[in-house]
């Protein structure tokens, strides 16, 4: 069991959950994702998730889940209707700031839910969680790795042939676009434990397979990128980081 790191706080109160009143109003309307790759869709950013980034990866030879909803987009009738045509899938949340409207998305889906233990309990309600503790393997080519630092139980999923048929990895907050072909960790005043956060993506350089280039989806805000969606060599990106400068890293 891994040691809890993080004060009990959930997304939402006590009261709201019992009612169900945040979910009173009716849906917006909203917009599709759209496609990036044949097999690959790009959600709007998610203004229940810090402006978040959420994807949806086809997985045709997992026999019983059509694809991967990786963490929540916004809450509309378009991406429901979506959803709901490409199903049924899993939704995986790499950390607590992924985690938006995770309890609505998964009563009107029926999706099994997985994610890193520090933080199952931050969803109560929700239904069909399946936590992991350091690694896990959800499928053969699908695994997901624990990479706390962003916040206690922010995690990766590495999809082995997503990209074209090479791996993919989707960091969620843990590396950010900052320019375009280019991304960093971003240390802010929400972050969690900073050396922690470095000491995670050491670890995640050697994890990777190194005898291809793995291609990088991010769940932090894209606009760095100025229109592309994807990042091709995360190992590039990480064998470029100056540690110890980093080290030094004030929050922005």
């Amino acid at each position: 069991m891994v040691e809890r790191l993080w004060p009990v706080v959930s997304e939402e109160s006590p009261q709201q959950a019992a009612s169900g009143s945040v979910f009173a109003e009716p849906l917006p309307e909203g917009r599709p994702p759209r496609q990036v790759l044949e097999n690959l869709w790009l959600f709007a950013p998610n203004r229940d998730t810090l402006g978040g980034s959420a994807w949806w990866l086809e997985t045709p030879e997992w026999e019983g889940c059509a694809g991967l909803l990786i963490d929540c987009p916004g809450l509309n009738q378009a991406n429901l209707a979506f959803l709901r045509e490409r199903g049924p899938g899993r939704l995986v949340l790499t950390s607590r700031d992924g985690h938006g409207r995770t309890r609505r998305f998964q009563e009107e889906l029926q999706w099994p839910v997985s994610l890193q233990e520090q933080e199952a309990y931050l969803l109560p309600t929700v239904d069909g969680l399946e936590p992991f503790s350091s690694e896990q393997s959800l499928a053969p080519g699908y695994s997901l790795r624990w990479t706390p630092g962003p916040t206690p139980g922010s995690a990766v999923l590495l999809a082995d042939r997503a990209f074209n048929g090479a791996p993919l990895l989707f960091c969620g907050r843990l590396l950010s676009p900052v320019a375009s072909g280019e991304a960093r960790p971003l240390r802010t005043r929400r972050s969690f434990h900073w050396s922690r956060w470095l000491r995670s993506l050491e670890a995640l350089g050697d994890w990777l397979p190194r005898s291809t280039p793995v291609a990088l989806a991010s769940g932090a805000g894209l606009g760095a990128l100025r229109g592309e969606a994807l990042i091709a060599d995360v190992q590039q990106q990480l064998q470029a980081l100056d540690w110890a400068a980093l080290e030094g890293q004030e929050p922005v």
